[in-house]
């Protein structure tokens, strides 16, 4: 190029990134919200009335509706294990049929594919803790959000494999048991 611009500039257009998990969401029957992870920045007040909002939906629906959902721009999808609600928030799908055009920011995210994340999620959560419950979630809650943070990173799931997550539970487990351990 003689003028001097950029050719990569001109080459690559713009691309906006969405993350894959918007949200995580570990909720009991009575709606309170035990454990969350969020994974794009939203304002706190934002973030406190989605919640709410998306608790709500959730809970009213019943046994024998759809666990998914679309709800403010978020796809929602959710499964109740016991007395707790596991429940993932991704971006809506992009309507190409009404756009007529495709973004490099849709989310074709499969709705069941995150089911399947979070029936892995709660099979970890359960070899970990042997039952997971929602007290379990409650007085562990950094040991949650660390098996959490192992399975997902800036919302890509990198790890569902469970003996490779659990090993780095272990491993802290076992030198916070020892007296002269790292973490004393």
């Amino acid at each position: 190029n003689i003028h001097g611009d950029n050719i990569l500039a001109e080459a690559v257009p713009y691309r906006a990134i969405t993350t894959m998990i918007s949200f995580i969401l570990m909720v009991n029957k009575q709606g309170q919200t035990r454990l969350s992870s969020y994974y794009e920045w939203m304002d706190m007040q934002e973030r406190v009335a989605l919640e709410s909002e998306i608790i709500r939906k959730c809970l009213s629906r019943s046994e024998l509706q759809c666990s998914f959902l679309e709800y403010r721009g978020f796809k929602v999808i959710y499964r109740r294990y016991a007395s707790l609600f596991f429940i993932v928030g991704t971006k809506a799908d992009f309507d190409v049929r009404v756009k007529g055009i495709a973004s490099d920011s849709d989310n074709y995210e499969n709705e069941l594919g995150m089911l399947e994340f979070i029936h892995i999620l709660v099979e970890t959560m359960d070899r970990w803790a042997g039952s997971i419950c929602e007290l379990d979630i409650m007085y562990q809650l950094e040991q949650v959000h660390f098996l959490l943070d192992e399975m997902v990173m800036n919302g890509y799931v990198i790890d569902t494999n469970k003996s490779n997550i659990l090993r780095s539970i272990d491993l802290i487990e076992r030198e916070g048991s020892k007296n002269e351990g790292m973490f004393r």
